[in-house]
């Protein structure tokens, strides 16, 4: 599906009533900015950051009009739910239910049976020591007794994070840990407020081999549905990964 066809088929309830809104929104987010020189994307990447970004700044409407453009693409189903999944560490539960929701009521009207297969590869017993595993694949060997480590009111919230977010998340195939930092990093620049956060997911995703440039990229095609202040924050967090 090219760009042009993707104008056509977002807002399209407003293209009446809020015409001259539309008609320089469309050309906006689907002409100007994938065709920012030197900055464009990959459908997949460009798809996988709009979908985070929409999830990250809670756009459900336009997710629901979104997702089925993204299936015609690269993006697979499973992908799709693994970056719905992985988005409830952090989000929070009650902020994707409605995107699984919505994504659930889309596969059943494409034809697309669920549940998708399973695509889990730890258990309860070593969610954890697999979850502290990647986290060393990904930031490094100072992660390996980070589950265990910090002031006592608070090192449980390293060993959830260990078992929860890396080894419920993290370990599960659908996409890899490159992309999977990716992800991260485009949930949290949609969601604003967690600089910290992104600063240190940023430098993540450049040691997992996207590079800055391709970083940059990527929040250029999120402008349309984060907004500047927090592009700008992105932006900023992402310089400050690099120093």
């Amino acid at each position: 599906m090219k760009t042009s066809d993707e104008a056509v088929n977002i807002l399209k309830e407003l293209s009446v009533s809020d015409f001259e809104f539309t008609e320089r929104f469309k050309y906006f987010a689907f002409e100007q900015v994938p065709n920012v020189p030197g900055f464009s994307l990959s459908q997949y990447y460009r798809h996988l950051s709009i979908l985070c970004a929409l999830l990250g700044s809670s756009s459900i409407d336009l997710y629901r009009e979104f997702l089925p453009l993204c299936l015609d693409e690269e993006l697979t189903p499973i992908q799709v739910k693994e970056i719905l999944y992985q988005s409830c560490a952090y989000l929070g539960v009650g902020k994707v239910l409605p995107f699984i929701n919505a994504s659930n009521e889309i596969f059943t009207k494409l034809g697309i049976s669920l549940p998708l297969a399973e695509q889990g590869t730890t258990t309860l017993e070593n969610r954890r020591e697999k979850g502290t595993q990647a986290q060393v694949d990904i930031f490094g060997e100072q992660m390996r007794d980070f589950y265990n480590c910090g002031p006592a009111e608070r090192v449980h919230i390293n060993y959830l994070l260990a078992s929860n977010c890396f080894g419920d998340y993290y370990t599960r195939k659908g996409l890899d840990l490159k992309d999977r930092e990716l992800v991260t990093f485009c949930l949290l620049a949609s969601l604003g407020g967690v600089e910290p956060q992104l600063t240190s997911h940023a430098k993540a995703n450049i040691k997992m081999g996207n590079d800055p440039k391709f970083l940059t990229a990527v929040i250029t095609q999120m402008v349309p549905y984060i907004g500047y202040p927090r592009t700008l924050n992105a932006i900023a967090c992402l310089s400050k990964a690099q120093e």
